[in-house]
């Protein structure tokens, strides 16, 4: 049950990871320092508190970056596979014990990697929609809502580890659905 649950976390946060890199890791630090959270063996470093301003400090950079437009579609090409490894890193600070190095290690690739992948590969989609139709106007709200997404995800996937894992599956399922949607509208619109 304890892997299942922290696989749980690991989705949660790994999805986190997908909408913004360093929100996730932000708050898995301070939960750390603030005793709420135990990371695994060799994870120890999230609860030193250089680490924790340091993320913080990358977190107001990261965020305050996807609001100069241009420079949020630019981003994306370096955050896809830095949410993939901070994905990784999530989950695996979060696994239990019960399993073998290796397969914590493969589970937190396949499953903490993909899932911050997948959600990440969606929010580009949905970046780049939201640039050809708005001219990048509607891209600071798309912003506001990632990271707010993030911030309300990671203590989700704390708090309740379960819920979290349904809503991952409908964000992306939505943004799946709404991203062809567009696509559609785009493509039957004639110039």
């Amino acid at each position: 049950m304890e892997t299942i649950l922290g696989l749980c976390i690991g989705i949660g946060l790994s999805a986190a990871c997908g909408f913004r890199v360093f929100v996730p890791l932000l708050v898995m630090s301070v939960a750390s320092i603030l005793g709420l959270f135990e990371p695994m063996k060799g994870f120890e470093w999230l609860s030193m508190p250089a680490v924790c301003i340091g993320l913080a400090i990358a977190t107001v950079c990261e965020i305050a970056a996807y609001y100069i437009p241009w420079v949020d579609n630019a981003l994306d090409t370096i955050s896809t596979p830095a949410a993939m490894i901070a994905g990784t890193i999530a989950t695996m600070a979060v696994s239990s014990g019960e399993m073998s190095q290796f397969a914590s290690w493969a589970a937190a690739i396949i499953v903490g990697g993909g899932t911050a992948t997948a959600v990440q590969m969606s929010t580009v989609a949905a970046r780049g929609v939201s640039t050809a139709t708005t001219g990048g106007v509607a891209n600071p709200i798309l912003s506001t809502g990632e990271w707010i997404g993030a911030a309300v995800l990671s203590v989700m996937a704390f708090l309740v580890p379960f819920f979290v894992v349904i809503l991952v599956i409908a964000i992306v399922i939505w943004l799946v659905r709404r991203i062809r949607q567009k696509r559609t509208v785009q493509v039957d619109t004639p110039l």
